[in-house]
């Protein structure tokens, strides 16, 4: 079997296991907690074979025209999966931590301003030795870099304190975050060890390929085996979670205003005094004096 026809196969086993991954989590009504995951989901579905049209076409017909709807239908697609990834990594933190209403709502605001901090950086860091249409791509790869980052973050995140937030290893939140963990450090290796000039069937890139069908069969996996029931969280009140929870949900609340009036000041009070038992005396003497 050829190199082509082997990194073909598994471009279409790829999209197989997106449609499938599409169908359950439309079947379970997973959207309705992931909504943009399952945006993602239809934008890999539906991109797939536009751009696999597109590359075809630009191989046989060697045009410029095919060639320039394949680069900016391609790199709209990366940039439009990479902002999909940022709300994506926001709806999987929300939902493992969606008994402790606190900590959520405090990790949310932390992630939006990291969100914030990876487009600025981002933006900083792009080279502009790339001029024209070239530089939409660094811009791309600069953005999928970020979210990459937060990816690793999270899963990181939700296998230390999966204990603490009572989440099981069976839930849905932890499975997409697992895989998209398994695609960030599968970009970063395979990045690192591959060269520029480095052709889509050297040996790296079919390692690649085989790290992504796998993250995709975890989703699949997550999505077609029962998910166990999610019970309410009971922890001990002095417990370090509960704490934590309860400053988290503290934060931000003005509370009840209370009006606080300063004391008199006595100097002035006892000069009053005075001036008053002046006037009484005054007024006691004049009456003496006209009985």
């Amino acid at each position: 079997m050829s190199s082509n026809l082997a990194m073909s196969m598994m471009g279409a086993v790829e999209f197989l296991l997106s449609a499938v991954l599409g169908f359950l989590f439309w079947k379970k009504k997973l959207q309705r907690r992931f909504p943009a995951m399952g945006i993602y989901l239809a934008l890999r579905v539906v991109s797939m074979p536009v751009l696999l049209l597109l590359f075809s076409g630009d191989s046989i017909i060697r045009s410029q025209m095919w060639l320039i709807s394949y680069f900016y239908a391609y790199w709209a697609v990366y940039l439009a999966s990479a902002a999909l990834l940022f709300l994506v990594c926001i709806e999987v933190f929300k939902s493992a931590l969606s008994a402790f209403t606190g900590l959520m709502k405090l990790g949310i605001l932390i992630f939006r301003w990291a969100v914030l901090a990876s487009v600025i950086v981002t933006f900083s860091t792009v080279s502009f030795s790339h001029r024209g249409i070239l530089l939409i791509a660094d811009i791309a790869l600069g953005l999928m870099r970020s979210v990459s980052v937060l990816e690793l973050c999270l899963l990181a995140f939700l296998c230390l304190s999966m204990n603490a937030l009572r989440l099981s290893v069976r839930d849905v939140s932890f499975g997409l975050a697992l895989g998209f963990g398994l695609m960030s450090a599968n970009d970063f290796v395979v990045v690192s060890l591959m060269s520029h000039n480095t052709s889509l069937t050297a040996p790296l890139q079919f390692v690649h390929q085989t790290i992504v069908l796998a993250a995709i069969g975890t989703w699949v996996a997550y999505c077609a085996l029962p998910e166990p029931a999610r019970k309410p969280v009971v922890v001990a009140a002095n417990s370090t979670i509960y704490r934590w929870n309860e400053i988290a949900s503290a934060l931000g609340h003005t509370g009840t205003q209370v009006a606080v009036q300063q004391p008199a000041n006595s100097f002035f009070l006892t000069d009053v005094e005075k001036v008053v038992d002046k006037v009484l005396n005054r007024s006691l003497r004049e009456s003496e004096s006209k009985s």
